[in-house]
């Protein structure tokens, strides 16, 4: 009998001293108080069409919803994107967003700015990304900066590159030539 108290006492020491390492809960909730399916913290996800990259997403925070089929993203988000050569275009980043599971459209927003690698940037409030046609617009207010110009509207619609864009109801104008 005396043989077994030794492993029980060191066994139940060992119990004892383990320590669960687990992300507290966090109060994300869908629509109607539904409570994520998964979620992840500090996360990269590798978006791809044919093998190829087209994109890479980085998020403090991520909570999908099943019966909603959406994700919702938040805790500062990078979005980099990619041609269909794999070539870097352009980086989003963003305090939030969300995802249609269906079609994988992409919503950006708050302090929203998109970088392109042409040297245009734009800045907005709410963006809108539609896979099917890889163009990005919004209704908001725009303030885009490039090497020639510096113009603000209201109303906006782009190929995700920002190299074709249309600005509706603009305000600003063009930089003077030096």
């Amino acid at each position: 009998m005396k043989r077994y108290i030794i492993p029980i006492i060191f066994y139940s020491l060992l119990l004892l001293s383990c320590e669960e390492k687990v992300k507290p809960p966090v109060s994300s909730t869908g629509i109607g108080g539904e409570v994520p399916t998964q979620e992840s913290w500090d996360a990269k996800i590798t978006f791809t069409d044919s093998g190829k990259t087209t994109g890479i997403l980085r998020a403090g925070h991520i909570s999908a919803f099943a019966e909603q089929r959406m994700t919702r993203l938040d805790s500062n988000i990078t979005v980099d994107f990619y041609d269909e050569n794999q070539r870097h275009t352009s980086v989003l980043t963003a305090r939030r967003g969300t995802v249609n599971d269906l079609t994988h459209d992409f919503e950006a927003h708050d302090n929203v700015v998109v970088v392109s690698d042409s040297g245009t940037t734009l800045r907005t409030q709410d963006l809108f990304w539609v896979n099917v046609t890889r163009m990005v617009h919004t209704p908001a207010y725009v303030d885009i900066s490039s090497p020639t110009e510096q113009i603000q509207g209201q109303g906006f619609e782009s190929d995700q590159s920002l190299r074709h864009y249309t600005i509706f109801k603009v305000t600003g104008q063009q930089k003077p030539n030096d």
